[in-house]
Formats: structure tokens, sequence, C-alpha cells
């Protein structure tokens, strides 16, 4: 595959607030599935970097608007996250369906400049040019930002979102976790790794989670017997029933998962209920809910403009593997946190040493088309290191 080719333009379309800037919705080549808000902070080099606006661009529909109910408003619905119809709004107001603490933003937020153009990027697919007007007419993307060394290059809405939305972070909040489990490591909270999980949290003690060294569980390689395929009736079903409808401790629930086919740390197995355990443990260790410290120890240090918010349990526990809502820019800022290894405006907010082995070489079982087909896993965190990277490159996802 070729390298992208980047350039900066004038803007398509200026940002005049208060009203919509609209943009031709397109068409889509069928019901695509919704793509998360994709963070894009440019870790690679692509030559000289923007220095100063490319305003954000506002459009009230987008690709197959009427299968995700524009009719409605694009509502949002409690039950299964995913159905088609309900994906726009569902994954913009989240946390109207569900309790949740709230992540306090800074009390002066740091600066993003803007750029003073568009940057343009364009890519191949059977030897047709794709830019990022056509990439946003063909698919269901709900905001896409980029960024680069603390420079807004791109910054697009669809769907009638605006920059005031929280984004679901589904996933990208397994790797929020574990920067937060990196700080209370360095703080002396968690005294190893190494240490098993039933050392914080004694209620699972005698489970195979219990059981289980905290390395790992970072490294989704518990060996426990967990089913994610997302077909309603697997164990990631079985564990959001428990925590969202019933009052049953996710200690208790997991705990229950007790069944270990592999040695701990030989085999890469994706279960989002390995985060779970590590959000608990982070909680028990600290003697704060992950939202407080999250807030004190990630949000308010990197100058967050806007309150986040992380979805809890029937017991008020935050859920760990998923759940975080955050403003697009907020999302920028902490993608170009990690890219910075873990410093912020000369202050170190997470431990250099933590993002670096999250995000750099992996033991061979965690490696690109062995852990799964394409992409490796991330030494501590749910980075995925990407195969071929002219430089070390990792991507945070949600799904």
């Amino acid at each position: 595959m070729r390298l992208p080719r980047l350039a900066l333009r004038p803007p398509r379309r200026s940002f005049a607030p208060p009203g919509p800037v609209p943009r031709r919705p397109g068409r889509s080549p069928g019901r695509l599935p919704l793509l998360l808000p994709l963070l894009l902070p440019l870790w690679m080099s692509f030559g000289p970097p923007a220095r100063a606006a490319a305003d954000p661009v506002f459009a009230p529909s987008g690709p197959d608007a009427a299968a995700f109910r524009a009719d409605k408003g694009y509502p949002v619905r409690r039950g299964a996250v995913t159905p088609q119809a309900d994906l726009v709004g569902n994954h913009t107001r989240f946390d109207t369906l569900w309790p949740s603490h709230l992540v306090a933003r800074a009390g002066t937020p740091s600066v993003l400049t803007r750029a003073p153009a568009e940057i343009t990027l364009s890519y191949r697919i059977d030897g047709v040019a794709i830019g990022l007007d056509l990439f946003l007419d063909r698919n269901p993307v709900t905001g896409l930002l980029i960024a680069r060394d603390g420079t807004i290059l791109f910054e697009h809405y669809q769907y009638g979102r605006t920059d005031r939305d929280r984004f679901l972070s589904q996933s990208m909040a397994k790797t929020v976790t574990a920067m937060l489990l990196g700080i209370a490591l360095s703080e002396g909270r968690i005294r190893s790794i190494d240490d098993t999980a039933a050392t914080y949290v004694p209620e699972l003690a005698g489970s195979a989670y219990g059981e289980t060294p905290l390395r790992a569980l970072l490294h989704m390689a518990s060996g426990v017997a967990f089913r994610e395929t997302y077909d309603g009736a697997d164990d990631i079903a079985t564990l959001g029933r428990a925590l969202f409808v019933t009052s049953t401790p996710a200690a208790q629930v997991l705990a229950g998962f007790n069944r270990r086919e592999a040695p701990p740390d030989t085999h890469f197995h994706y279960a989002g209920s390995e985060t779970e355990v590590l959000g608990l443990v982070v909680a028990r260790a600290v003697g704060l809910p992950l939202a407080t410290y999250l807030a004190t120890r990630i949000w308010q240090p990197m100058g967050a403009e806007a309150d986040a918010t992380w979805i809890v349990d029937r017991t008020g526990q935050e859920v760990a593997y998923c759940c975080l809502s955050a403003t697009l820019r907020d999302w920028a800022r902490f993608g170009l946190l990690l890219a910075r290894d873990g410093a912020w405006n000369g202050r170190q907010i997470i431990p250099r040493e933590w993002v670096q082995a999250a995000t750099g070489p992996q033991p061979d079982f965690l490696a690109p088309g062995v852990a799964s087909r394409f992409y490796g896993y991330g030494s501590r965190s749910g980075a995925s290191p990407v195969p071929a990277a002219p430089s070390r490159f990792s991507a945070s996802t949600g799904r």
C-alpha cells in the first residue's frame, strides 16, 4: 500500500458559529457499521507540520442517514448498543441511558492550535484515489479529527453531531484503564505487575482470574476461558447483563469464569473481562473511583476542555472495559499524550517507560499476525501495534 499523500489546503467550508456548516451527505454503498470517533494523532512523519485554523465543520446528515433514524433526530434507546438504527444516538448520548461518574475537566484547558488550512490526505483502493471528503461521504463516521504535534489539521462531524457531544469509547477505555494502572504502579499503590489480581481484590481469591498476574491481564493473556463473539449469548453478554441489569458485584461475576485453558501469559485471547479485573485492581489499590483517579491523574493534567463521563454498574463501579465518553478534542488530547510518551507541556503525566512498553516491541505471542490476523496487541494497554509501520506506532480502537 502506498503511503498517503499529505498536504495543506484551504478548507472546503469555513466554520461560522453558531449554525452548522452543511456538507453534501453523499451515499453509502450499503448499510455500513457506524465508525466510532476516529482519532489520528499523526505519530509518523509526513513532512513539515502545520503551525497555526482548520475550523470544525458540522454536517446535519451523513451516509445512509435514514438507517440511523435521522427522521427522529438520531434518538437514543436503552438496550443493545449496536442495532444500526440506534448507533448514532447511543454512541453520542450513552451517558443519558445509564448512570455514570463525572470525570471533571481542567480548570484551564490546554491549547490545541489550528492549522491555517485543512490537511489533504488520499489513499488508493482498486486504482481509485480516496480523499477525506470522499471517505466521509462513503462511510458513516460521526466525527473525524486529525492532529499532529498539538495542532488540529482536520475536524469534521456528521449526523448532526458537534464538538460538544461526548463520543463513546467502547474499547478505548481499556487503554485508559491500563494507563491508570501504570500511574498507580509509579505511585507505589500497586507493588508489581507480577502480583496476582487477588492481591488487591480479595473477593477473587481462589478463582482463575484471582490467581492471574496483572502482567498477563495487561496482555489479555490470562488463559481463562471467556467467549467474546458478540452473538448475544456469549460470555461478554453474560458479564454485561450482570453489570448493567443485576446488582451482582463485578468481582463475584468475574470469579464465576473459572476455567483455565492455558497458562498465564502464553496465549493472547481478546476478552473485556480482563480489563474489568484490572479496573477493580486499580480502584482498590488507589482507594478512589476510577473516574476520580482519571480526572486527577490524566484528564486535568492534560488540560481537558470538557467533562467526560464513565458509566458505572449497578454497584457504582466504573465499567472498565468500555463506556467512557468524551469530546473528540479531548480524545485527541489523550492520543497526543500517548504520542508524546505520556508527557504534556513539560510534565510527565504517565510514566514514559510504561507508554513505551505499551507501544513498543512485544512478546512473540502478541506480535502482529500472531495475536490476530493483522494486528498485534500492546503490552500494558489496549493499543494495537501496527505491522510494517515506519516508526513506533499504535492505535487504540473501539468497536
